[in-house]
């Protein structure tokens, strides 16, 4: 199995830009780890990262070429404003599941909305690069044959349900 990681723009500039929020490590020290965790759990990771909308929506658009069965994807920027971005999401049957090193909503009204999170499967947000990592396990619960069908028979069977009590008539 196969995940495919999209870090969009001014993530290559980790470890350098703004430490304070988005630590101090490397997109390929990141990158390294994501890649050591998937393989501990028997999963392929491609990674991949541009500054680029357009690239970013080919990318997503090709993952199943890429035989990739899920998708973490850190937006960046493009969170708070690419319609573009969350139609490619929606437009692919590959699940997405939206990670972010930083807590969204702790960084003002401005980063608090997220236009692509409505189209992934969830969102996790606010842990670090360990954000990455619960991504991957996200991912892979999605990927995984017959977890998605069987989780949604399970919430389509009807509930059984106790018959109504009938009031005794007097």
């Amino acid at each position: 199995m196969k995940i495919l990681v999209i870090h969009g723009p001014n993530l290559n500039l980790l470890g350098t830009r703004e430490p304070k929020i988005y630590g101090r490590r490397t997109l390929a020290q990141i990158d390294r780890l994501i890649a050591e965790y998937a393989r501990e759990r028997g999963v392929d990771v491609e990674s991949v990262q541009s500054n680029h909308e357009g690239a970013i929506v080919d990318h997503i658009q090709r993952a199943a070429d890429l035989g990739a069965a899920a998708i973490v994807l850190n937006p960046g920027a493009y969170t708070h404003t690419s319609m573009a971005i969350a139609d490619a999401i929606r437009a692919v049957a590959t699940p997405v599941v939206e990670v972010h090193l930083s807590n969204l909503h702790a960084r003002g009204p401005e980063r608090a909305r997220s236009v692509t999170a409505a189209a992934c499967r969830g969102i996790v947000s606010g842990f670090g690069h360990e954000s990455y990592l619960l991504g991957v396990d996200a991912a892979l619960r999605l990927a995984r044959p017959g977890r998605r069908n069987a989780t949604r028979r399970a919430a389509a069977s009807p509930r059984k349900r106790p018959a109504p009590r009938r009031r005794a008539r007097r």
